[in-house]
């Protein structure tokens, strides 16, 4: 919701991203990462922000009410705390994602590898009078000959990427 008033806000007073983040003294990627919800302003550039635009600050926030101008501040970094709170559940939902494409990646490599040890290269001793049954053998050997090249890459990348990816606490 703060993105997108920001990104209107923006429009409405007819500023580009980089007009708008040289009033606010910050680079264009800051706003272009508040406008895609990556970030949030603290709370001196969301009053900067409020100014710039001449819309409110709970306007900004979603408020179609005004606050009381007594806790202004208080009711903004607790809506602030709110929005990076969602954003850090966001960030954790996409790396417990990642982290299982990349087991789920391991566990693939290790199956398949388990399944053509199992094989033992037994197709190759298959009858090749049938032209399909040599089709078949043709394609299982080339993706034998393919998964043995490529799979140690895929399952080195996977376990880095799973050590990298880890929470450190």
């Amino acid at each position: 919701m703060l993105s997108a008033n920001i990104k209107t806000a923006r429009e409405a007073k007819g500023l580009s991203q980089e007009e708008l983040a040289a009033k606010l003294n910050v680079v264009r990627q800051t706003v272009s990462k508040w406008e895609r919800g990556l970030s949030v302003p603290d709370a001196d550039l969301l009053i900067a922000l409020s100014e710039a635009t001449e819309i409110p600050v709970s306007e900004l926030l979603g408020e179609s009410a005004p606050a009381p101008k007594a806790d202004g501040l208080e009711a903004l970094s607790a809506k602030l705390e709110v929005v990076n709170l969602q954003l850090a559940r966001q960030s954790e939902a996409r790396r417990r994602a990642f982290r299982g494409i990349l087991v789920a990646a391991c566990v693939a490599v290790v199956l398949i590898f388990a399944c053509l040890a199992i094989l033992n290269g037994s197709y190759l001793g298959w009858d090749l009078d049938d032209p399909e049954t040599a089709v078949a053998v043709a394609a299982l050997h080339a993706f034998e000959w393919a998964f043995v090249r490529v799979a140690p890459f895929v399952l080195a990348g996977a376990a880095a990427g799973l050590l990298l990816t880890r929470r450190r606490g």
